[in-house]
Formats: structure tokens, C-alpha cells, sequence
């Protein structure tokens, strides 16, 4: 396959890097690690500063942009860029129940454990050593964020600027706390869909009670339930799906000559909305990339059984949405996650997770961070975001409601703009 390109005006070039599975044991297991590198023709035979972007997730791969994509416009003005694939990602060694399947679980749960954000860190600083550059700026979106504080903390020396989207995760907060400030801002959306669109309620509750009376199968043949109907509301915390999420709903049902039943369509888009069936990292991962130190025991269930209660369905109750959590049945009713359960139940009792994060350098920190921080995020929490900062020296925040959690996606040009300029303005400081 040609691993080189060119479209309206932009060089692509594919690379790919062997490295360590467990940097501990730098000659024993390898992986593949993929990155896409991104330049501006006529600047291509120049010496530009690179940039790394670092994806949202955990468990996904950096995306396939043309060059009309916002944020990526801009970095092209001044910056060669590279759209790294997380280990387990995309091209890089994917992390699948196809993959895993050879393993048996203790062998999975010890292989997964090795896709956290420190060493998808210590995969970029092989890559930075192995192309010659000498320091790099960084871009990370969500999850991306999380491993920006993390290659702060490591790997300062090989970094010029840091720039975070919707990602500043709290330094030492364990998983407990921060899905009950989660499942609240869960609770915000819900209030704020429900009062946008009122009939919804009821649309909800019929699509809930018809599933729990009556055998629903998803088009991969897998039961549907309330419980993975409600795990559509992750959407809720993105600019723009509200109105959609309405249709889709309003559309649900239809009348046959059996009567009224779910929509073959609204069932289609129910198993599309399971990005966990195609990357289960993403479920494996998303409770521990808060563990250091400590075990998940399944966090955000547990909080929601002992503190969020109203999320548990039950008929003559209001229907809620659930968000960005991670649940043990899944596992048991997910076609693709069937044969990992018993890796995801090491995982979440694993207690030895390793630091992501040394606060004591962050506070020393010399690189310009410059971090945009949603207000109304439902997926990191602001008020953790906000103290997370204070203890990052040469850190700067631009705190706004003008976006959502996927604010990069939607006005990238702008954003990465300002951050790029607020970045300038610290390095200028004494």
C-alpha cells in the first residue's frame, strides 16, 4: 500500500514504529505503533516544528482528516503534524476481541494493562527520539488531555507547547469521585434535554417498558435493554446532538400488521451507538484510566447503586439517561465483550496500578500549557479541571460556555487559535 500522498495542497505520509509492549522489558513483546504525518506542501521542504495530537477515549483511533478539518487547518499554518494511533488503536496493533481471542484471561487483562495513557506517553517520546526532533508541541482532546498531563509529568524535556481541549483530569481524585460529579452533570442534561424536547419523557418511557416486556434483538442478534437504551445519553454532552437524539426517538416505533414494534432503523442506530462492541479498550480502560494505586471495583456502578439511584428504570418513575460510564453487564450482554468478561473482572479488581501523574513536577512545570475548559462539560469536570491547574506551573485556562465537550470538533479553528496564542503569551513571561 502506498504510504504516501497528496490532496488539495497537503502531504500525508504513513509510519510506523516497533516498540515495546512493556517498557520494563524494552527486548521482550513488541507492538506497532501508526502515526500519519501531516504538512502543508508548499512547507514541506521547511524546518517546522512538529505538533502530536492525541485523541479523546480511551480506545480510539486519531482521525483520518482531510485538510479542511478546523483544528487541523490552523496547526498546518505553523506547525508539520503527526495524528498518532494510541497503541491498541487503529493501525497501531489493534487491541480487539479478534486479537485477544488466543489468550486466556489472565493473559488479556495483563496484555490490556499495558494500554494506559503512560505508556501511550512513552510510545510518543520512542517516536519523538526516533524522528530527530528535538522538542514538540503537543494537542490533546479528552482522554488526549489526560495523556498531556501525563507526558508532563514524565517527559517535560522533549516538549515546547502543551495545548488541552475539554481534558484537565483531576491529579489524584479517585474514580469514586469522579463519577459522582459526572452522573450530576448527567443530571443537568437530562433536565435540560427533557424541558427542550417534553414529549421525549414519554417516548422514553414506552421504548423502556416495550423492551422490558417484550424479547428485542439488536441487528447482530444480541437482546436489547433499558439499560443499554439509557447509554445513548452520552451524546448529551456534545453541541448538536440534542435535535437529533429527538428525532431518533420520535421515529422509534412503527406500525405493523402485528402491531406497533421497534423500527428496524432505530435499532440499526442503537447498535451503531455501542462504540464498545469495536473497541472495547474503551470499556476495558475507562474506569482505570483514573487508578493509581488503587483498584475500580466497577466505580461507577457502584456509585450509581449507592448514590444515583434514579438511574435504575423502573416503570411510573422518570426515565433518565446514563453518560460516559462503564458498566460489569455489559460485559454480559454485549456480543462482542461476551468473551472478555472474566478480563474485565481482573481488571477491575487490578490494585497496582502505577502513578500517571507527579504533581510535585507539574509544580515546577516550564512548558506553556494553554487549556481550554468547558464550563458545562459532562464528561471532566470543570471544578476538578480548575484545581488540577493550580498546581500545573506556567498553565493557563480559557473557561467558557460558548462549547461543549467536543468543542475542537466543532469550531477547531478558533480554538486551537487561541490556545496557540494564549501558549505565546506564557513563554513570554519572565
Amino acid at each position: 500500500m502506498q504510504n504516501a500522498f497528496i490532496d488539495n495542497g497537503v502531504s500525508y505520509r504513513q509510519h510506523h514504529f516497533k516498540l515495546p509492549l512493556d517498557y520494563r522489558q524494552p527486548q521482550g513483546k513488541s507492538l506497532t505503533v501508526f502515526a500519519r504525518e501531516v504538512v502543508d506542501i508548499d512547507k514541506d521542504n521547511t524546518e517546522l516544528p512538529w505538533l502530536v495530537y492525541f485523541q479523546g477515549g480511551p480506545g480510539f483511533p486519531s482521525p483520518r482528516p482531510d485538510s479542511g478539518l478546523g483544528w487541523l487547518k490552523r496547526a498546518l499554518k505553523q506547525y508539520r503534524v503527526l495524528l498518532l494511533d494510541q497503541r491498541g488503536t487503529g493501525l497501531s496493533s489493534p487491541l480487539t476481541t479478534q486479537t485477544l481471542s488466543h489468550m486466556d484471561p489472565e493473559q488479556q487483562a495483563e496484555y490490556i494493562s499495558h494500554f494506559r495513557a503512560d505508556n501511550i506517553v512513552r510510545d510518543a517520546e520512542a517516536i519523538r527520539e526516533q524522528l530527530g526532533v528535538e522538542k514538540w508541541a503537543i494537542l490533546g482532546q479528552s482522554f488526549g488531555g489526560f495523556c498531556a498531563l501525563t507526558y508532563l509529568s514524565f517527559f517535560p524535556e522533549g516538549l515546547s507547547r502543551a495545548y488541552i481541549t475539554g481534558g484537565v483530569p483531576s491529579l489524584t481524585r479517585p474514580a469514586d469521585d469522579v463519577y459522582r460529579a459526572t452522573y450530576q452533570r448527567v443530571l443537568d442534561k437530562n433536565a435540560a434535554f427533557f424541558a427542550q424536547f417534553p414529549s421525549a419523557q414519554q417516548r422514553c418511557i414506552e421504548i423502556a417498558d416495550y423492551l422490558r416486556s417484550n424479547d428485542v434483538k439488536l441487528p447482530n442478534g444480541q437482546k436489547f435493554t433499558v439499560e443499554q437504551f439509557q447509554q445513548i445519553g452520552i451524546n448529551l454532552g456534545r453541541s448538536g446532538a440534542n435535535l437529533p437524539m429527538y428525532y431518533l426517538l420520535e421515529d422509534a416505533f412503527v406500525e405493523t400488521a402485528c402491531g406497533k414494534v421497534l423500527n428496524t432503523a432505530f435499532l440499526q442506530a442503537m447498535l451503531m451507538e455501542q462504540s464498545y462492541q469495536t473497541n472495547p479498550i474503551y470499556a476495558f480502560l475507562h474506569e482505570p484510566i483514573y487508578n493509581q494505586g488503587e483498584a475500580s471495583n466497577w466505580s461507577a456502578h457502584r456509585v450509581r447503586n449507592t448514590e444515583f439511584t434514579q438511574f435504575n428504570y423502573t416503570p411510573g418513575n422518570p426515565f433518565l439517561f446514563t453518560g460516559e460510564m462503564v458498566y460489569p453487564w455489559m460485559f454480559d450482554q454485549m456480543k462482542s465483550l461476551l468473551p472478555l468478561r472474566s478480563a474485565a473482572e481482573i481488571l477491575a479488581a487490578k490494585k497496582d496500578w502505577p502513578a500517571l501523574y507527579d504533581p510535585a513536577k507539574l509544580t515546577t512545570n516550564r512548558v506553556p500549557v494553554a487549556c481550554a475548559v468547558y464550563a458545562e462539560d459532562m464528561y471532566v469536570e470543570m471544578d476538578y479541571s480548575r484545581e488540577t491547574l493550580i498546581g500545573v506551573a506556567n498553565s493557563r485556562a480559557w473557561i467558557t460556555n460558548e462549547y461543549e465537550h467536543n468543542g475542537l470538533r466543532a469550531d477547531g479553528e478558533r480554538i486551537l487559535g487561541r490556545l496557540i496564542d494564549m501558549a505565546e503569551q506564557i513563554a513570554q513571561l519572565p
